[in-house]
Formats: C-alpha cells, structure tokens, sequence
C-alpha cells in the first residue's frame, strides 16, 4: 500500500501518517521524496481497515493498494526514475555510465594500466574483483583484501570509484570501506542475508540477476536490499542459462524495458559474462544501449591471454577504446536527448 500525499501537504500532515502506520504492530512506513510527490510506502501485513483510516487524515491525496509483492522497487510505489549518484557519476540518469575493469584484480601493475586505459577511454567506474565466487574449487577464487588494496591503489591513481563483488555477510562491512559499489553477483542474488546486511548500509549497491531468475524473482531480491532501508538499489541483466552454449549465457535484451516498466530502479547490462566471447561484446553491448540500459559492466585487461580468470571474455585496451566510440553513436543516434557518453 502507498499513501499519496497532497501537493499542499505540510510536514505535521507527512508526520501523523507516519505515526497513525507504526500504531499498527508489524507495520513500518518508507517516506519517498519524489519530483512531484511525497509517497509514504507501507511495509508489512496491511490490515483491512488501514485504507479508510489513511484516506481520513489532512494532507493524504490517495491511498493505493499495490498489487506487486516488491513493493519499494515497483514503479507504482515510485513512478519517478530513480538516479544512483556515485560521487558526482548519475546512474539513471541521461548518461549511460560505463563500467569497466577485468573480471579479478591480480596485481597492481594490471590494476593501475587497466584504471588508466578504460579512464582514457571513458569509463566512469572500474571494476575488479578481489572475492570471486568460481564454479569450480580450483579455479582463482581472488585475492581478497590484498585485492581491495589494490583496487583503493587504483582509485587514487585515478579517481575512479570503485564497484566490487561481496560475497559473504561478514565482508560486507570490510568491503564497504574500499567500494564505492557493492556487487551482489548472480551466485548470491537469492543469499537473503547477504541482501539483507547490504541493506543495512549506506553504499551504492548492484543486484545481478541470477541466471535462472524470472524478473520478479529478481526484482524481490533488490527488495530485500531496499526493505532494510538502503535505496541506492541498481539492477544488471547479465544473461540467462539456455540450451545453446556456443554463448556462456544469453543476454536477455528484453528484460531491460520490461524492468523499466516494472521499476524505477536503474538497470545496466553486463555483455561480457551474457557471452563468454570478446567478439561478441561490442554487438551485444551495442544491443543494451539501444535497449536503453542505463549503463554497461564490461571486462578489460590488458592481456587477456594470461587473465587468471575470463581471459576470453575480456577486450584489450584498443578494443575497449573501439567499443566506447561506437556506444557514443548508438547513444546519439536512438537518444538524441542524452549528452555524450564518457567523453574522454
């Protein structure tokens, strides 16, 4: 359930609603600020007789019932895009933010030319993970918190913020102190203790879809993290499992203006794990902007004949460099209204 408040409605008016909604046992109102409006969303086992006695009190325009079991990330709760700032970087707003880094931080010299390159080339954020969750035990599983280091020994060679994977609920608090942009990957999409520490903190945070998540699956996973009180709550569409495997996954360009109906949550959408192929990148890439994803993940490393980890899947400085230019033509060509991507 929503409460609409009235565009005349005076602080006292937002506070007894407030209060009139924590009376009830079990019940817990989420105010949000909207361009036009001021929503309050009610949490909860809502009581039958609650919409009459909101309807009642000075300032309530209307009462809603929502009828989405993710009520916060729903576009009926919140019809308004909402913007993710990062620093002074919007996600959701009228720039495609690219971010870019390789799949796992391995030393510093990788790290600082990797930072280098895809800054020069336009990316807002990098991205490097120290925690990888591997389908295989043997695999290179990180180099945890040497890898933070290394990763904070970027950003300030940079000033690039900094998006990484958190794993388990004990690491989200030392993570919190290196990212800028927590990354729940699509292995831990339904951990609902990851989601719910992660709510409990003030960060940016990335929800992968899993790849065998319908989309409200997906969407009840980012409620989690938004029901503990942590709105700066983004979405990433990063391929599905299905039967043909000469792709890793398939990107499923569609779930990005579904999501956008759904939800006022940015979505952005991740082409190199979706194809498991550096050749097929850019095209895909290309596919989500057009799409009208909010932004790209996209791995680069500087040799990635010899990555630790996805090493096919990763483009080269030069290819990164090629791929940015041609996002800047897609983005002007099918949003003319939008400024220019990343330009270096």
């Amino acid at each position: 359930m929503i409460v609409v408040m009235a565009k005349d409605s005076t602080q006292e008016d937002l506070n007894e609603v407030r209060r009139r909604i924590e009376n009830h046992p079990g019940l817990q109102p989420q105010v949000f600020h909207g361009v036009e409006r001021i929503v309050v969303g009610v949490l909860g086992s809502i009581p039958p007789d609650l919409k009459d006695e909101m309807e009642l009190l000075p300032g309530v325009l209307e009462v809603v019932r929502i009828s989405k079991p993710y009520k916060l990330a729903s576009r009926e709760f919140h019809p308004d895009n909402s913007v993710v700032m990062v620093g002074d970087v919007a996600i959701g707003g009228p720039e495609p933010v690219i971010m870019a880094g390789p799949c796992s931080v391995e030393d510093e010299e990788q790290m600082v030319s990797t930072a280098r390159a895809v800054k020069a080339a336009g990316a807002r954020i990098l991205r490097g993970g120290a925690f990888k969750p591997r389908t295989s035990p043997y695999s290179f599983r990180g180099m945890g918190i040497e890898g933070l280091e290394l990763l904070r020994l970027a950003k300030q060679e940079t000033g690039l913020p900094i998006i990484t994977e958190v794993m388990a609920p004990g690491d989200v608090d030392t993570v919190a102190q290196y990212a800028d942009i927590l990354q729940i990957g699509t292995r831990n999409m339904q951990n609902y203790n990851l989601l719910d520490e992660v709510g409990r903190i003030n960060k940016p945070v990335m929800v992968k879809r899993g790849f065998a998540a319908s989309y409200e699956e997906w969407l009840l996973a980012a409620e989690y993290v938004m029901a503990g009180g942590n709105t700066q709550v983004m979405l990433c569409e990063r391929g599905i499992r299905a039967f043909e495997h000469y792709t890793r996954f398939t990107l499923d360009v569609a779930a990005i203006p579904v999501i956008q109906r759904l939800s006022h949550l940015p979505i952005l959408a991740d082409p190199s794990h979706s194809t498991g192929k550096w050749h097929l990148v850019t095209p895909v890439a290309l596919a989500a902007i057009a799409a009208g994803a909010h932004g790209l993940l996209v791995e680069v490393h500087p040799n990635p004949d010899i990555a630790k980890c996805d090493g096919p899947q990763s483009l080269t400085f030069p290819n990164f460099s090629r791929l940015m230019d041609q996002v800047r033509a897609v983005t002007a060509a099918v949003r003319p209204d939008r400024i220019g991507v990343g330009a270096p």
